[in-house]
């Protein structure tokens, strides 16, 4: 692969791991304490929309597009090792396929799946609500962090 197509992608690697960050940064910061202040039924009905709305093309186009792109740009890293960037790219591809797609799989879908099974209006949502914001938003944290770490080391092998 040519300098330039390598940067392409780099630069498209920014762009992708900033916009999932950005949206996991807000979900951290204002969505889920606005859900969570909420009464229970109401939080997590809203959330079980927001978890089938999140499914649809425009963000998962933009989730599981970054997490191809951060995955060939790994590979195309350890196979080609440029001159310049290739540490800063190879960290860029761990954050984010670990930590923001492989915490999406392990931590976020897993609640989302049980809370999806649940009645909003039922005393079970009800009592899992609340361990649900909790653990849901602390792993979201964590996503947030790692694909804005992915941003900015796909950014450092760019200037690098």
């Amino acid at each position: 692969m040519d300098d330039g197509a390598y940067a392409v992608l780099t630069a498209l690697g920014v762009l992708g791991t900033g916009l999932v960050a950005g949206v996991f940064c807000a979900f951290s910061a204002f969505v889920m304490r606005g859900l969570a202040a909420l009464p229970a039924a109401r939080g997590a009905a809203a959330m079980q929309a927001v978890n089938v709305a999140a499914v649809r093309p425009p963000f998962m186009a933009v989730f599981l597009g970054t997490t191809v792109l951060s995955a060939v740009l790994t590979v195309v890293t350890l196979v080609t090792w440029p001159d310049q960037g290739a540490v800063a790219s190879v960290v860029g591809g761990v954050l984010f396929l670990c930590g923001s797609f492989g915490l999406t799989v392990a931590a976020n879908i897993p609640r989302n799946e049980r809370l999806a099974r649940l009645d909003a209006d039922g005393a079970e949502a009800a009592a899992y609500w609340p361990e649900y914001v909790l653990g849901w938003t602390r792993w979201n944290h964590v996503r947030a962090v790692a694909s804005a770490g992915a941003a900015l080391a796909y950014l450092l092998a760019l200037t690098g």
